[in-house]
């Protein structure tokens, strides 16, 4: 999303983009998120990854979403008028998604509710559809995004779910619980926006670890979010080399008891 700009904000050229891709895989990376809306003013996220690692390496996971949005401009409109929740919109989402990647399959699909104007009444039927696109080879695995607790167990009863996708950061707990459901169930908990995202995190006591640590705000809370359960998978997004490294490097380090005490503490 970071290299696309969408739905705003600044946005680096392509060739950095690019360059930003084929790094990451080198540092270790094998799991990228993405969307096929995730798409703005010529530059779309799909087709940079396939442009930058296509043919993909045996062990890199590229998983992606599919919801009301089909299309990047599709975020402007009336939620009547988004469609990509319904059968059509869902089949239309993955067949985008396995075209502009470049794959015959892809290896894990989001269902991401909660969007503007849309309730949860068609979760199950949503699932439904996606498991009818999984049993024509078209999907490996699935996972849910932006749910809530309720949804995710109903999703549970539908569907094998591998994953869950939410918001969830050192200051944005609220899916404390969720996180250790699912780790109880070996579920993994991806969570988006995990430096804060259009917000970013700047408490007092970040930047007091941060500067014992000789690390930043980010690594800190990245680190954190690493030290706070075993199936998290963090995925910051980044628009810069530097700070793609700074976020590798945000794995090294090593928060005391002490630390995490503190942070846990001042963050709730």
């Amino acid at each position: 999303m970071r290299l696309t700009g969408w739905p705003r904000g600044e946005r680096p050229d392509r060739g950095t983009a690019l360059t930003i891709l084929r790094r990451a895989v080198e540092l270790g990376v094998n799991h990228l998120d993405t969307s096929n809306y995730y798409a703005r003013d010529g530059m779309a996220a799909n087709e940079l990854i396939r442009t930058a690692l296509h043919p993909y390496p045996d062990d890199l996971v590229i998983v992606t979403k599919v919801g009301a949005l089909v299309e990047g401009r599709d975020i402007t409109l009336p939620a009547a008028e988004q469609c990509g929740l319904t059968a059509e919109g869902l089949r239309r989402g993955v067949e985008a998604n396995l075209r502009s990647l470049g794959v015959d399959r892809l290896a894990v699909v989001n269902l991401r509710m909660g969007d503007r104007g849309h309730t949860d009444a068609g979760l199950e039927a949503a699932l439904e559809t996606l498991m009818a696109l999984r049993a024509e080879g078209l999907i490996h695995h699935l996972g849910v995004s932006n749910v809530t607790a309720a949804q995710f167990a109903r999703a549970r009863a539908a569907a094998d779910i591998v994953c869950v996708q939410n918001l969830y950061n050192i200051a944005a707990r609220d899916d404390d619980p969720l996180v250790d459901a699912c780790a109880q169930a070996g579920i993994a908990f991806v969570p988006f926006f995990p430096v804060g995202g259009f917000q970013p995190l700047t408490a007092e006591h970040l930047a007091t670890v941060a500067s014992r640590l000789g690390a930043t705000v980010p690594q800190v809370a990245l680190a954190w979010l690493l030290a706070r359960s075993p199936n998290i998978v963090p995925i910051p997004g980044t628009s810069s080399l530097a700070h793609l490294e700074q976020n590798i490097a945000a794995a090294q380090l090593q928060l005391t008891d002490d630390d995490l005490a503190q942070l846990a503490a001042r963050s709730q």
